[in-house]
């Protein structure tokens, strides 16, 4: 298989146009390191996390567990479609 000086210069010309396109990602260092504050974070919230699940939540979570209480016959329905 052998490439064709038109084909080299149309990629060279694709290559061209996208580097003009994007401009360059600076690869710089964040100001400073974040994991410290992420485990501080879990330290904090760590056995709390249904205090931090909003009330719809709870309210659809209750929604369909009535659901399959009132309707059985749906769980096996339920179970084939996960």
């Amino acid at each position: 298989m052998t490439v064709d000086k038109k084909d080299v210069d149309e990629l060279e010309e694709l290559r061209t146009m996208l580097r003009g396109a994007i401009p360059p990602v600076p690869e710089e260092e964040p100001g400073r390191d974040l994991w410290p504050l992420m485990l501080q974070r879990l330290e904090r919230d760590q056995g709390q996390w249904f205090s931090h699940v909003p009330w719809f939540d709870w309210a659809l979570i209750g929604a369909a567990g009535a659901v399959l209480v009132f309707f059985p016959a749906l769980i096996p329905a339920l179970l084939y479609h996960l």
